[in-house]
């Protein structure tokens, strides 16, 4: 227990040192582009930060050394586009909201990590399926997309921090209930799984209580329409910027047609009550429960 302990331990250490590492790279970036339209010298620093990431977990042949990427990142994003320009009650109510789903985000990866020793099942499962060449499908698959999707999800953050000039107002409202709810629906289910798996179920067993009886992803659910808040603030900083629904449009369907049909074939051969579950509850959007 104690040798885990250290190993958990160390591993963090690392993985804090990484995105140290990379936050420097990225800041370099910003500075060498000056002068460059802000989203694409953040784009660009971007994507030097997830290669520093990646060249850590080629070094520690580990790809979930990348995980926490995806709620380290928005907060940074905003912080660089936010503008003194913007109406300051939806720069700061939009910052506000996004660093506390970073952080619970981030908090809720870092209690279940369990170290280097430990890599996510899916990524096992790519290394056993492109073989030698499975470090390229890390890049591409697994560090790269996951990056440039979050980036098209914090367009919405250019309008709603820098460029949108439309007063605080109902849609902000609106807004915020809409993406603290989300927040709070992803912290709800993920705090009901944690509970779960800790209390020792049988073999087998599918949580299908509280959030998960109405919805086999609710956690993904809440993630989603944190997005779509987001989007929402965009709207009301500029009705123009309409263009950045391609944001939580691509993380709807990222969820929809990769991440929930690759966990649901997992659990169907795992678990033999999973089947049913699936046929009952519905996959995304909490829905009632079908006899």
């Amino acid at each position: 227990m104690r040798h885990e302990a250290e190993e958990r331990a160390r591993g963090i250490v690392l993985c804090l040192a990484a995105y140290l590492l990379a936050a420097l790279v990225a800041i370099g970036v910003l500075r060498a582009l000056a002068g460059t339209h802000a989203v694409l010298a953040v784009a660009a620093a971007d994507v030097a930060a997830t290669v520093v990431v990646f060249t850590v977990s080629v070094a520690t042949g580990n790809s979930s050394v990348y995980d926490p990427y995806w709620s380290v990142a928005p907060p940074l994003v905003a912080l660089a586009w936010a503008s003194r320009g913007a109406d300051r009650a939806r720069r700061t109510l939009v910052i506000l909201l996004v660093t506390a789903w970073a952080v619970r985000l981030t908090w809720n990866w870092l209690r279940g990590w369990q170290g280097l020793g430990h890599e996510d099942w899916r990524y096992v499962d790519l290394r056993r399926k492109s073989g030698r060449a499975y470090w390229l499908v890390s890049f591409t698959g697994i560090h790269l997309f996951p990056t440039l999707i979050v980036l098209l999800g914090c367009l919405s953050l250019w309008p709603a921090l820098a460029t949108g000039r439309r007063p605080f107002g109902t849609l902000d409202v609106v807004a915020a209930a809409v993406t603290a709810a989300a927040i709070a629906i992803e912290a709800t289910a993920d705090e009901q799984l944690r509970r779960f798996r800790h209390a020792a179920p049988p073999p087998g067993a599918t949580l299908a209580t509280g959030l998960w009886a109405y919805s086999r992803h609710p956690n993904y659910f809440g993630e989603t329409l944190f997005w779509w808040g987001l989007f929402l603030f965009a709207l009301a900083a500029d009705p123009g910027a309409w263009w950045t629904v391609v944001g939580p449009l691509t993380v709807t369907l990222m969820f929809l047609f990769v991440s929930i049909p690759m966990i649901d074939e997992h659990m169907t051969t795992r678990r033999p009550d999973y089947a049913a579950h699936k046929r009952r509850v519905s996959g995304l959007v909490p829905w009632f429960t079908s006899r």
